[in-house]
């Protein structure tokens, strides 16, 4: 097989969201641009659903990520069958048990199964940590209300109930007294156990990285604001954290420790963090990109950057210049969070598209649309990406154009 016979087996392909489309749509370029060949699975509604990422591969096929060993069979099938996968990838949260099963399974760089199902089972990764010596807050699984009563009693609030495995900030809620537990409970999504932890005081971070030669580099931090409790719905990101350079050399230098404590060797890497006046203690852990167009600002903020392909560039042997990989500008979005009720109308829109520094820039409604509460990420509206000399440069104007846009509501009816 020659050089440009490489080919790259993009497991999980894109969800139909237009930032997945183009998460998915960046990756697959990238792969383009190493002379990578494609082959994309994803499930079959969803496959018919994104035919511009089908476009972009060399074949697809519908494969169920979700079925436990579906992919990692159908893999060792098409190997039988005469395919060769030099790489294999995927970033979407929900397969990235499936990547690591078809990559152990058929022989090329990848994470240990066991150590990705470990980091999104999120009280397995905290017990695992904990054990590795890192901070952690206390938590215990609940399977009914009755168990999570008993964590509250034995412990001070406030308290965060949240699923075992989701993302996005998907049915999290703060609470700061015993009588709120049952409005979180009717909160989470479907049924099954959950999860009550202490609630960590200190603001948020997260830390965008990659593994090189199997070891965790970090690209950047990023520094977060969320709306206030109940819920954890975050409404700015800004990349790289304003930071003293002291907390951000201690804050990388753990989460180095506690994705090698995890076992953790390959692709990307998303940890979520606060710091605190014990120090840094770690949140959520995801092996992969971050979410929230921090792909393109990221971009932004490393000249020349190209996140995915540096995965593929590790797995081809591609030489990577690491002092390159290090910010040198600033980015910054603002999610937009319109009071709720029919939308009217939208003023300023237009102002914010022609501005010269936005990076990208998104409404997801119009006259007509009624604005739901906010409490999650899929309730975002719109969002304003802007990249500039400095985070502080950056932060600013991402503000300043948010306030430039007014959202008109009135009561919606019914």
């Amino acid at each position: 097989m020659t050089e440009a016979d490489r080919q790259l087996l993009f497991v999980g392909g894109a969800g139909d969201a237009t930032l997945a489309v183009d998460v998915v749509s960046t990756a697959l370029q990238q792969a383009r641009r190493r002379g990578l060949r494609i082959h994309v699975t994803n499930q079959e509604a969803t496959l018919a659903a994104t035919p511009g990422i089908t476009a972009q591969a060399d074949a697809a096929s519908a494969v169920d990520f979700s079925t436990r060993g579906a992919s990692a069979a159908w893999a060792q099938a098409q190997a039988a069958a005469g395919e060769r996968y030099d790489v294999v990838f995927g970033v979407r949260e929900m397969a990235q048990e499936a990547v690591a099963e078809v990559a152990e399974a058929l022989g090329v760089p990848g994470n240990p199964p066991q150590a990705v199902h470990r980091v999104r089972t999120k009280d397995e990764a905290r017990a695992h940590l904990a054990a590795a010596g890192f901070p952690q807050p206390r938590f215990l699984v609940c399977e009914d209300e009755a168990a999570a009563r008993g964590f509250l009693a034995e412990t001070t609030g406030p308290w965060v109930v949240k699923p075992r495995d989701a993302m996005g900030s998907e049915g999290v809620t703060r609470i700061d007294e015993p009588g709120q537990l049952s409005a979180a409970l009717a909160f989470l999504p479907g049924g099954g156990s959950f999860i009550v932890e202490e609630f960590v005081e200190g603001p948020e971070y997260s830390a965008e990285g990659v593994f090189l030669d199997g070891r965790p580099h970090v690209l950047a931090l990023t520094s977060k604001e969320l709306l206030p409790p109940p819920n954890f719905f975050e409404i700015e990101y800004v990349i790289p954290a304003i930071l003293p350079e002291d907390t951000a050399r201690e804050i990388e230098e753990q989460v180095v420790a506690a994705l090698t404590a995890l076992e953790l060797r390959f692709g990307q890497f998303h940890v979520e963090l606060w710091w605190t006046g014990r120090g840094v203690v770690l949140g959520e852990i995801h092996v992969r990109n971050a979410g929230g167009w921090i792909h393109r600002m990221l971009a932004h903020v490393i000249p020349g950057l190209e996140w995915f392909g540096l995965v593929y560039d590790d797995v081809l042997g591609n030489p990577v210049d690491r002092e390159a990989l290090k910010p040198v500008r600033g980015s910054a979005i603002r999610f937009l969070t319109p009071p709720t009720g029919r939308l009217v109308a939208v003023e300023g829109w237009d102002e914010v598209l022609s501005h010269p520094a936005v990076i990208h820039a998104e409404l997801a409604v119009a006259p007509g649309t009624v604005v739901a509460a906010h409490r999650s990420v899929e309730n975002r509206v719109g969002h304003i990406a802007v990249g500039a000399d400095t985070p502080e440069e950056a932060q600013a104007l991402a503000r300043k154009l948010e306030s430039r846009v007014r959202f008109v509501t009135e009561p919606a009816q019914g």
